[in-house]
């Protein structure tokens, strides 16, 4: 029996966090284990946003050797950049024949660009490029090539499936048949918001990350700057309240959780052994990430590789589907 096929993209936009190791990369290389697992790296959208092409070029080899350095099988699963494959664009030309103008401006991206610009005094469309816009064309296309039949999103990304789905059963309604496969929404377990150092959400925008790849030293240096409130060494302390200990949870087993636990609630921890602790359990997980990360960035030529392979098994896959599609509306 064949598997269903999962599809998964990530824009490259840079080396990943703690948040983004649990909140995406963990769940999507797990998706291998029950599906036929197709990951992209949306280079194309990036565009929309990166206009230095070494920049580009680097970050793309960067969120390849991560994906494989957390264990994607590029033998098992097709790993490809957007790029690559011809016939996305094709059917992107297709997509949004049938897509209405009123869709594209409910996206939220291009709302929220508006609004910032209508707050600030601005033409509403200033700074908007065509790629911003039609951006949810271009992400269909991402997804209905391959007859996908689960996404990954979380609960705040599920417009941009709604909006596939949209567009695909305008397609099928207009044929009278199912030309294009209706996804269906593989909504992420909500694992809560990780904790940055500020104990905010950890995300970029409020420079508060804790990067995956950072080597030992400046690793247990970033975990020292997590704030804490004033409690001395001898409180006992709420490990339900603390920074430190929401982060020590990710990583250690439940045995582990519960004799840190009661460490806090005796009193005699401090701050500085917490997040000592921290390290070391941080360090022992992330390690073997962290070396095998290094050894794939290191060699541009297996990423090559493998991109190339990936590209050529979704290029084989995308022709096909987008031959079926020229005969049924009449352009072969």
């Amino acid at each position: 029996m064949n598997k269903k096929i999962a599809l998964t993209g990530i824009k490259p936009t840079g080396l990943p966090h703690i948040g983004n190791y649990f909140g995406m990369y963990v769940p999507a290389i797990k998706l291998a284990e029950k599906y036929d697992t197709r990951y992209f790296i949306a280079d194309y959208h990036a565009l929309n946003m990166m206009r230095n092409p070494e920049v580009i070029r680097e970050l793309t080899y960067e969120v390849a050797a991560t994906w494989l350095a957390m264990g994607l099988n590029p033998d098992e699963s097709i790993l490809y950049k957007q790029s690559a494959v011809c016939g996305t664009f094709e059917l992107t030309i297709l997509l949004m024949a049938f897509t209405s103008k009123g869709l594209l401006n409910r996206a939220h991206a291009y709302k929220a660009k508006v609004q910032e610009n209508t707050e600030a005094g601005k033409d509403p469309d200033d700074g908007v490029n065509m790629g911003l816009f039609t951006y949810p064309a271009l992400m269909a296309a991402d997804i209905l090539q391959f007859d996908s039949d689960v996404v990954p999103v979380g609960q705040d990304q599920k417009q941009h499936l709604e909006m596939t789905i949209d567009i695909a059963q305008t397609i099928n309604h207009n044929y009278g048949k199912e030309l294009l496969k209706i996804p269906e929404a593989l909504i992420r377990e909500e694992t809560g918001a990780v904790i940055g150092l500020d104990g905010r959400k950890m995300s970029k925008s409020y420079n508060n990350t804790i990067p995956l790849f950072l080597p030992p030293k400046k690793l247990r240096k970033l975990i020292m700057k997590i704030v804490t409130n004033s409690q001395t060494i001898e409180e006992s302390k709420n490990p339900d309240e603390c920074n430190i200990f929401a982060l020590y949870k990710l990583f250690a087993g439940k045995e582990q959780q519960q004799e840190m636990r009661k460490r806090y609630e005796a009193g005699g921890l401090g701050w500085g052994h917490a997040k000592q602790d921290l390290f070391e359990i941080m360090n022992e997980t992330l390690t073997p990430i962290r070396d095998e990360y290094t050894r794939i960035i290191n060699n541009k030529d297996y990423i090559d590789e493998v991109l190339d392979k990936g590209a050529e098994r979704a290029n084989d896959i995308v022709s096909k589907k987008m031959l079926e599609l020229r005969k049924a509306i009449g352009l072969a």
